[in-house]
């Protein structure tokens, strides 16, 4: 059995948004089979953005970033679920990678004539992406650049993979069946670990 980790980045803490049903039927996959299940809401969490490399490199992250943190350190797969805006991640979302992925957490830079040593080797991740437009479109005409920087600068550089990526398009236009279809593929990758 696997320890999961599930990190819900939409940023709307009020609202269910297709984004919370997907990592709902995840969750419920994970605890069918007895995966161990954590759960992060970062639109509940309390945190500043940074706004300096001295703040980024020599304070401390809040508590809730730290408890985050130990989450995320404990856990051998992360699933995470996020709405496309403006082509990436939203804002807030990114403040928050920006929080955890301080120095020495998921990179070594201590020694600079060295490449930083990766510190989250053998953590796999899965990341859930919903969109407005078609999700082929995403990927072929616009090379899902947003998605390269998550995947190569912060979990590879930091020793996390392989990173999988499952784009959801047109969700506003789906038909129920087509999400329903949806919902059943998260579950079943929950239930996979994965």
């Amino acid at each position: 059995m696997k320890k999961i980790l599930v990190i819900q980045g939409h940023p709307d803490p009020f609202a269910e948004h297709y984004c919370h049903a997907l990592a709902k039927a995840f969750s419920e996959g994970v605890q069918e089979v007895g995966h161990e299940l954590n759960i992060i809401e970062v639109a509940k969490l309390n945190f500043p953005l940074i706004h300096s490399q001295d703040e980024f490199e020599n304070t401390s992250p809040p508590e809730d970033i730290v408890n985050a943190q130990s989450l995320i350190r404990a856990s051998e797969h992360i699933a995470i679920f996020f709405p496309l805006w403006l082509g990436t991640m939203p804002a807030h979302f990114k403040g928050f990678l920006e929080q955890v992925f301080r120095p020495n957490f998921g990179f070594d830079m201590s020694d600079p004539e060295k490449m930083p040593k990766k510190l989250l080797k053998g953590k796999s991740a899965h990341i859930f992406v919903t969109m407005g437009m078609p999700a082929l479109m995403y990927k072929r005409y616009f090379g899902a650049h947003g998605m390269k920087n998550l995947e190569h600068n912060i979990f590879k550089f930091s020793g996390i993979k392989p990173v999988e990526f499952s784009y959801i398009g047109m969700v506003e236009s789906k038909n129920k069946k087509k999400r329903e279809k949806w919902l059943t593929k998260a579950r079943s990758f929950g239930q996979a670990g994965g």
